[in-house]
């Protein structure tokens, strides 16, 4: 099959390169710095049982998705419509687009854009970009994609390549499971800037408290929403603490460190829209997304200082 990985980071990264590493035609399109290096020595793939240089393509530029079979679309949330209207003119009439995003209508609005199969996938995987061209993957990396036509081929495929994937009805449920996880730890861990394990020794029992108030306002907009989820709080938080590994920065404190901007509209912001919309509050959930908004806006400020000082126009 052939391949492209739109948004080669960490995630996308994993997945091309376990595809490519299986014998698949894959092109990663990511950032310069990633590409220059891949281009060079390879996709450098370190897990837990090898670590390797993989052979594989790897571009800058949105065309990189002509003639592609499947689409993994990995960018940002916020990104979404850019990337897809950047590749559409590229796509071909068969191609398929799967959304490997955190979030939970990423699918919904590719959708609206172009007229191919669009299918949603759940993501679980512990990855991080180690330098340029060199993604680590601690655990995990199941997917979880909705029914479609190209489902159980693309499944079969990526079940051979060594990444457990299933195929299952309630995709949205487990969309909004994903999202409850990322609700309850992302923002915290992006605030206080610590890996799971150090952000639970520290908190102690403040941090399930926290966790717990958090998951109690998803559910119940969940509830409200009609999305069919566990509504047992408890179990919820207790998942989620055996989910994370102990040494797992979350992708929203990743973001703040680098000062890049992060999802969190999407996540604690998406719970605080439709709380607003179907009528349920959520403080703990809008004080998180008001923080994080802060750092945000805080770090967009520097970025547009350093961008005037190179061009000379403060000094």
């Amino acid at each position: 099959m052939k391949v492209a990985v739109m948004g080669a980071g960490a995630v996308g990264c994993f997945y091309g390169g376990m595809l490519a590493r299986a014998g698949h035609e894959v092109t990663l399109i990511g950032r310069q710095n990633h590409v220059a290096s891949i281009r060079r020595d390879g996709l450098r793939l370190e897990s837990l049982s090898f670590d390797e240089f993989i052979e594989i393509t790897a571009c800058t530029d949105a065309s990189g998705v002509v003639s592609a079979d499947a689409i993994l679309l990995c960018v940002k949330s916020p990104d979404t419509e850019a990337a897809v209207l950047a590749m559409k003119q590229y796509l071909s009439e068969s191609a398929v687009i799967v959304t490997l995003q955190n979030g939970v209508d990423n699918a919904e609005r590719v959708r609206a854009l172009v007229e191919r199969e669009v299918l949603a996938a759940v993501v679980y995987v512990g990855s991080e970009m180690g330098g340029p061209g060199h993604v680590r993957h601690h655990g995990r990396g199941e997917l979880i994609i909705e029914p479609g036509t190209s489902s159980e081929r693309l499944a079969r495929i990526l079940n051979d390549a060594g990444i457990s994937t299933s195929v299952s009805a309630n995709v949205r449920g487990a969309l909004w499971e994903k999202l409850v996880l990322n609700c309850a730890y992302n923002a915290i861990s992006a605030l206080v800037q610590l890996p799971f394990g150090d952000l639970c020794q520290r908190g102690g029992t403040a941090v399930n408290r926290a966790m717990r108030d958090i998951v109690a306002e998803c559910i119940a907009v969940a509830s409200a929403d009609g999305v069919n989820i566990s509504r047992d709080v408890d179990e919820t938080v207790a998942r989620i603490m055996a989910t994370i590994p102990a040494g797992q920065y979350s992708s929203t404190a990743h973001d703040v460190a680098t000062h890049r901007p992060s999802e969190i509209d999407h996540l604690n912001g998406h719970i605080v829209g439709r709380g607003v919309a179907l009528g349920i509050a959520t403080p703990v959930n809008h004080l998180l997304m008001m923080m994080v908004r802060v750092l945000d806006n805080q770090r967009a400020d520097q970025r547009s200082t350093k961008a005037a000082s190179a061009d000379g126009v403060l000094i």
